[in-house]
């Protein structure tokens, strides 16, 4: 992922270098070559998707120039936070991939200490959603993680607790329940000691006042002040991502046209389930940052 951009721009090279200078990680080879394997472990993927990410902005900034797209507010789902906090100048490209390096490596140490997975429940409500959890939890964690699109609630929690609400997630008037290949119990309590770890490193980030709102993924607001930005991004490792909420908030506001800047086009699938009606552009390589350039000439 990003190998076009990295080769056809010399500003998404220098993302790269800075990014893997700052985390002693070879983020080129990751990125271009893997392999899956080890692309895939999220002690290297949340670095790696937010180099990406940061490239591919950078890229768009070195074509388009003052024709780059205004935008009236920024946000990502999870680790994408940080990309959208880089991108509305509250922290530097150094600082967000060094957080997320160490973000990874907490939450891989705490998913390989407790079993621990994911399960995507489809066509429940919220409600529905919790009392799934609380059932099949059986004394064991589980809890709503990510409410990304109507009817697709993510449930994390321990393995057995997850196999049984991928068992039973029928009884409760789901359409279907489906394991998701994760390597733990994100944003639920069982990645408490991931956060602990990563509140020294944050409170030693200077955060600054975003130039445009940034919605928060814990709240589905925006953030107002720097001073709340470590205390949410730390409470985001734990709590859940309200995902649909925000994208339901920038709709209310007048959002009618959105970019997805990264290397999938997930976030412009969940926004179809959200508001069929609203213009996503999807950027995730050269000729897409080309095809931009062509249509704002």
């Amino acid at each position: 992922m990003g190998k076009d951009a990295f080769d056809a721009f010399p500003a998404a090279r220098e993302v790269f270098h800075r990014a893997s200078a700052a985390t002693g990680l070879p983020l080129e080879r990751l990125c271009f070559e893997g392999p899956e394997t080890e692309l895939a472990r999220t002690d290297i993927c949340q670095p790696a998707i937010f180099t990406v990410s940061a490239a591919l902005l950078a890229a768009m900034g070195e074509v388009l120039g003052g024709r780059f797209p205004v935008a009236d507010f920024a946000a990502g789902l999870s680790l994408g936070e940080y990309s959208a906090l880089y991108w509305a100048g509250a922290m530097d490209l150094e600082s967000a991939v060094k957080l997320l390096a160490l973000r990874g490596r907490l939450m891989q140490q705490a998913a390989e200490a407790t079993p621990s997975g994911m399960v995507s429940v489809l066509g429940l409500t919220e409600q529905k959603a919790c009392e799934l959890a609380r059932s099949a939890g059986g004394g064991q964690v589980l809890v709503c993680a990510n409410f990304n699109c109507p009817g697709q609630i993510v449930l994390s929690g321990q393995i057995d607790a997850c196999g049984r609400a991928e068992a039973t997630a029928k009884d409760f008037g789901a359409s279907g329940a489906v394991a998701l290949k994760v390597a733990g119990a994100f944003h639920s309590p069982l990645m408490q000691p991931a956060a602990d770890g990563l509140e020294t490193a944050m409170r030693q980030v200077a955060f600054a006042i975003p130039r445009v709102p940034v919605i928060a993924n814990i709240t589905a607001k925006p953030y107002r002040q720097a001073e709340e930005i470590a205390p949410a991004l730390l409470s985001q490792v734990v709590c859940p991502v309200r995902w649909q909420q925000s994208m339901e908030l920038l709709l209310a506001e007048g959002v009618e046209r959105f970019y997805e800047i990264g290397p999938s086009r997930v976030l412009a699938g969940l926004m179809r389930r959200i508001h069929r009606k609203a213009e996503v552009t999807c950027i995730g390589g050269r000729e897409a940052i080309e095809k931009l350039a062509e249509a704002v000439t």
